[in-house]
């Protein structure tokens, strides 16, 4: 089954409708802003050389989402979240969309932040990347 790939606003229609939103992007950048109600599962790590692959990331998110969940995939512009989803995917996640144009877009594919969506830069602990992590322990 192929990821489906979602707008911003087919994204909203779907939180709307009990989807969860995963934000893949580094701590850092997800701390600045994010889709309101987001959870942080970074697929690669902001460190001093650059990013680099988050060795946890599988173990997390299979201990946070049962593989049925309903999950969106996001990042900053859509290549993360398109290799987050094939990862998911390969995984065993069933139903996956990843949203195109990440949080703040590109040329010709806006962004969650450019469609006018809403954003909120504070987490709840049980949504932050720290607190999804020592729980999945």
């Amino acid at each position: 089954m192929a990821v489906r790939r979602i707008t911003p606003q087919e994204a909203k229609t779907l939180l709307d409708e009990g989807y969860v939103y995963v934000d893949v992007r580094s701590i850092p950048e997800f701390e600045k802003g994010h889709p309101q109600g987001a959870f942080n599962v970074p697929l690669l790590n902001m460190g001093p050389g650059g990013m680099s692959p988050n060795p946890e990331f599988a173990a997390v998110m299979e201990k946070t989402f049962p593989k049925d969940a309903r999950l969106i995939i996001g990042c900053k512009m859509g290549g993360r979240s398109a290799q987050a989803s094939q990862l998911l995917e390969s995984l065993g996640y069933t139903a996956l969309a990843d949203q195109k144009g990440g949080f703040e877009g590109g040329p010709g594919n806006p962004g969650w932040v450019p469609a006018g969506l809403p954003v909120s830069a504070q987490a709840d602990t049980d949504h932050s990347y720290e607190g999804l992590r020592a729980k999945a322990r």
